[in-house]
């Protein structure tokens, strides 16, 4: 942990959101002119497309119908830590890309000089000189195992985490929008990183400073079945702090900017849908600026 050199890190599952609340830093660091170094998840896993596929199908044919992009054999996780680490010393570390589709692969082997295609991962290349901080977004980053504590280099960690119906549903629809997948394919997915889901993912959101979730007001009991994703007007958000005293938490000042917002706890407020984005940039800004500010 630094406070030269902070790391931010938002984590949480497939389908849960994280865009969100990636989208709501960007204004934030537009807004406070600040120059992030922005680090991806997928890029710190161990596999390739082609060679995950590969992996999976071998670890099923030897009876493990469990191996997952969620667990620790298919992630670096102690490259993840030393990474954050490096950064928190010196500013600086490596980085990499993974290529979802043929545009990301396009902008890169123009940059690079290459010939990647989606599925694959840019070369390593040291990164960070001159920047502010270090933002994270993906599964990973508050993960704590035996090997390797990522949690233990961050300096802010947020958690994005719809109740899990309400995830299912939303990686779901995405999965079969976005890439095509069938629902027998996407349940099956769901159900074979559950184990890793129990365990590498949930522990992470007892780390966070803030968890974002999301609960919907529409019955969501069967997420197999749910013909739409419930919207922002059909849910609430629960913010939960840490340690409110630790980042100066206004409840009273919340509670009056966000109409329709209650206190559920004494550490918890509790938001419309349709605020989730701006409960973010008010909780979010005034940490994001104090942080700068200590630097």
């Amino acid at each position: 942990m630094s406070a030269k050199h902070p790391v931010v890190a938002i984590t949480g599952s497939s389908g849960a959101g994280t865009t969100t609340v990636k989208r709501a830093f960007e204004h934030i660091f537009n807004r406070e002119n600040l120059n992030a170094l922005v680090v991806e998840g997928d890029s710190y896993h161990r596999f390739d497309r082609a060679a995950m596929k590969e992996r999976v199908a071998s670890e099923e044919a030897d009876g493990n119908k469990f191996f997952s992009h969620f667990g620790p054999e298919a992630n670096h996780f102690g490259l993840l830590a030393n990474n954050f680490s490096d950064y928190s010393k010196d500013g600086e570390c490596d980085r990499r890309y993974y290529l979802h589709s043929d545009g990301e692969a396009a902008e890169h082997n123009e940059r690079l000089s290459t010939t990647l295609t989606p599925g694959q991962f840019t070369p390593w290349e040291k990164v960070g000189a001159g920047t502010d901080l270090l933002f994270y977004e993906g599964l990973h980053g508050l993960v704590k195992t035996d090997d390797a504590d990522v949690a233990g280099q961050v300096d802010l960690g947020i958690g994005v985490v719809p109740i899990v119906n309400l995830e299912w549903i939303q990686k779901i629809h995405r999965d079969n929008a976005e890439r095509g997948y069938s629902e027998e394919v996407i349940v099956d997915t769901i159900l074979r990183r559950m184990p890793d889901y129990v365990h590498y993912i949930t522990p992470q959101f007892s780390q966070t400073d803030i968890n974002f979730q999301r609960v919907s007001t529409v019955d969501t009991s069967n997420p197999f079945i749910a013909r739409d994703i419930p919207t922002p007007d059909e849910s609430f958000i629960v913010i939960r702090f840490k340690d409110p005293v630790k980042h100066n938490i206004d409840f009273s000042y919340l509670l009056g900017m966000m109409s329709g917002s209650f206190m559920s706890r004494r550490n918890t407020i509790v938001v419309p849908g349709g605020k989730m984005g701006f409960a973010m940039e008010i909780i979010l800004a005034p940490i994001i600026h104090n942080m700068m500010k200590s630097r």
